[in-house]
């Protein structure tokens, strides 16, 4: 919405850069360093698309919707702010867990789809061992359960 997303997607409102805010000021694009140097992103084919009207040109029912979306934004900001960080990426890591789920109960088992959820979990995992309190122990459990029910899925594929 006017600015240009730091990726290749948009994360809409959040305030990861789709939008001029007090945490993303316009002006400053984000860079990736890298050992060979400092790489900015390419513009992306929408940055020359003109973004929404300015508020005072909303109409007062847009206008209303506006705040009252922002209003909800600052809610569930406020929430995730008062959640332990553990319990928030715990939670995320369940839905990676039902991604991999859905994808090895579909009617067509997508293997490679399951697989590629599975080893995010994994990932997440192993990379956060002991820093996930006491969800650790159900989603180590949960990772065990898709491992054994992509081998299924794939034994029952190949048989």
């Amino acid at each position: 919405m006017g600015a240009e997303p730091r990726f290749g997607m948009k994360l809409w409102g959040l305030g990861y850069g789709h939008v001029t805010t007090r945490h993303n000021p316009k002006g400053r694009p984000m860079s990736l360093w890298t050992p060979g140097g400092e790489h900015r992103p390419e513009p992306s084919a929408d940055a020359d698309q003109p973004g929404p009207p300015p508020v005072e040109e909303l109409s007062p029912e847009d206008r209303a919707q506006l705040e009252a979306m922002q209003a909800e934004m600052a809610e569930v900001r406020q929430q995730l702010l008062s959640a332990p960080a553990s319990v928030v990426v715990a939670n995320h890591a369940m839905g990676i867990y039902e991604l991999a789920a859905i994808h090895l109960t579909a009617e067509a088992p997508k293997l490679a789809e399951a697989s590629l959820a599975i080893d995010a979990l994994a990932a997440l995992l192993d990379g956060l061992s002991g820093r996930l309190g006491e969800s650790e122990p159900t989603l180590s459990e949960a990772l065990a359960q898709l491992r054994a029910a992509y081998l299924e899925v794939h034994n029952r594929g190949t048989a």
